[in-house]
């Protein structure tokens, strides 16, 4: 009796404590482990960069032009994001909107340029997928007109 009481404490206290910890980072809609929005959200796609609620965007050409794509949550994998637990096309490739050049194709390895207008986070992309290897750091409210360490090798994203 002692020893599941214990074991109750001790998973409450874990409860807790992950939920100060997870509040103390980005904000419930940027936390990052909803990918399945990146792909679902009228947010990606339906309004423009400047309009969106998702304030990251990767842009298939450089000087933020060409098609977009506007992420709103972390992407561990841009050539895989899962969109529910036992998906059974073990995820989609995230991929640039419809209109302007680059239209339809994979957002991994193909942007060129990003900008993140959320007023708080900043936002990196990564070479590699896991966020991992070289990556361009955008504070809150800069841009890049052409990716330095990720142009068209650009695999994972992330909210700091």
């Amino acid at each position: 009796m002692k020893n599941s009481k214990r074991n109750i404490r001790l998973a409450i206290c874990g409860a807790i404590g992950a939920a100060i910890v997870g509040g103390l980072g980005a904000p419930a809609a940027y936390a990052g482990s909803n990918e399945a929005a990146n792909l679902q959200s009228m947010e990606t796609c339906d309004k423009s960069p400047g309009g969106s609620d998702f304030k990251f965007h990767l842009f298939y050409n450089s000087g933020h032009t060409g098609a977009y794509r506007n992420i709103g949550y972390a992407v561990y994998d841009f050539g895989h994001v899962y969109i529910g637990v036992g998906d059974p096309d073990g995820g989609n490739p995230l991929r640039f909107c419809p209109g302007g050049t680059g239209a339809g194709k994979s957002v991994k390895n193909n942007a060129a340029s990003a900008s993140n207008t959320h007023s708080k986070y900043s936002a990196t992309v990564y070479f590699n997928s896991g966020y991992k290897g070289a990556s361009d750091r955008l504070g809150a409210g800069s841009f890049m007109s052409r990716l330095k360490n990720t142009y068209n090798n650009n695999a994972s994203f992330r909210w700091s």
